[in-house]
């Protein structure tokens, strides 16, 4: 059985690198032929009885991994100087405005419907608020250099926040002066162990001379994010900022430290790193969404009953973006259809506890949600029309 399942894996992993070649030419993003290539295989598993172990358990494993290297690999590649301080700051209030009005739009709305307090309807709404930078920055290859980074900005920055609000209500029972201290102490702590932590490892990515470096490496990133969020820290700040510093060290060169790091061989190191950051995020995403493709019931996806709850949610997450986007002056096309749902809207809505959950967000709507906001992308993609000098801000 071992080798039936080897030769599988590498027929999916290659097709999964097949569509990622094609994206461009194709339009469609590699993310939804991948949900479809997993939903075929749990179908043909079906008919031909083939036993295949339960792998649910997998998907929140392969999700935070996930997270962590795709906010890594997009803040590696995203540049940073003095003349982005304007950009980055209104990409902040696009990517935390939508997160915020969603989610109050979404819990009012399922407080009419159920017996809940604001809070319960939040902690189900935030999942569904949240873009997906898993999904939406490899998708937006075919877009020019602005649009993708403000995609990869925003997206990460939406992932950052919306984990952070989701985290922040699941731990205070009550909301007050007291609870917003100490989550403000946690940011702060949280940036500290970032710039001490992005030196200490920028250190030893420079002087580390054993032909295997790059793991040890990701390996602390990961054991870093892992114990930020064991201790309830908003650990993809660390993430963002450490990709970040890593990316720029160039615009950083006049400090001290840096000056001692900056030098030819460690600009290869960090090209190296960036592309083993690169090819390792590609495996570990393409298993995601292949094993959450092979998960997809049909009934869930095909249910009526959630079907009218799924449009409206994904007409009112294209409606706020639109009319966000129309508010910062920023051309609707073709970002307006680049909102998709994914797994960040998994791992939270995983995270739901028992007592907070609630009849109407149940496994039909997210998937109806992710796969629709998916779709949605996707005819964006294909109507988008690429320009090497496109802009992002104009006249909408």
């Amino acid at each position: 059985m071992t080798l039936p399942i080897i030769i599988a894996l590498c027929v999916l992993m290659l097709s999964a690198y097949f569509f990622d070649i094609t994206a461009a030419k194709t339009k469609i993003p590699p993310v939804v032929l991948l949900f479809a290539l997993g939903w075929a295989v749990n179908q043909l598993a079906e008919v031909f009885w083939l036993e295949i172990p339960d792998l649910s358990n997998v998907l929140p494993f392969l999700g935070t991994i996930g997270l962590i290297l795709i906010v890594l690999e997009g803040s590696l590649e995203l540049d940073f100087d003095q003349s982005k301080f304007s950009f980055v700051g209104r990409t902040v209030l696009i990517a935390i405005l939508p997160v915020l009005g969603l989610s109050f739009l979404f819990a009012f709305a399922f407080m009419q419907f159920a017996d809940i307090s604001l809070k319960v309807g939040l902690i189900n709404a935030i999942p569904i608020a949240i873009i997906s930078s898993a999904i939406a920055i490899p998708s937006v290859s075919n877009l020019s250099a602005k649009n993708k980074e403000f995609v990869t900005y925003e997206s990460s920055l939406s992932d950052i926040f919306g984990v952070i609000f989701f985290n922040f209500l699941l731990e205070n029972e009550r909301i007050g002066a007291g609870s917003i201290g100490f989550f403000l102490g946690e940011i702060v702590l949280i940036l500290i162990i970032t710039f001490f932590a992005s030196i200490i490892l920028a250190f030893l990515l420079s002087r580390i001379k054993h032909p295997v470096k790059f793991a040890p490496i990701i390996l602390v990133i990961v054991l870093i994010f892992a114990v930020s969020e064991l201790y309830h820290l908003p650990a993809l700040i660390f993430i963002l900022l450490f990709g970040l510093f890593i990316g720029n060290l160039v615009q950083l060169r006049h400090l001290v430290v840096i000056r001692n790091l900056h030098t030819k061989s460690f600009k290869r190191e960090i090209k190296k790193f960036k592309e083993l950051t690169l090819e390792l995020t590609f495996l570990i995403r393409t298993l995601f969404f292949l094993v959450f493709g092979f998960l997809i019931d049909t009934r869930e996806l095909i249910n009526t009953e959630t079907l009218i709850w799924s449009v409206s949610i994904v007409l009112g997450i294209f409606l706020v973006r639109g009319l966000v986007l129309k508010v910062f002056k920023i051309k609707l096309l073709p970002l307006i259809f680049i909102a998709p749902r994914g797994l960040v809207t998994i791992l939270l809505y995983l995270s739901i506890p028992g007592g907070a959950a609630i009849a109407l967000v149940n496994d039909s709507l997210i998937i109806q949600v992710i796969i629709l906001s998916s779709l949605a992308m996707m005819l964006g993609m294909l109507t988008a029309k690429p320009k090497p000098a496109e802009s992002t801000v104009g006249t909408a």
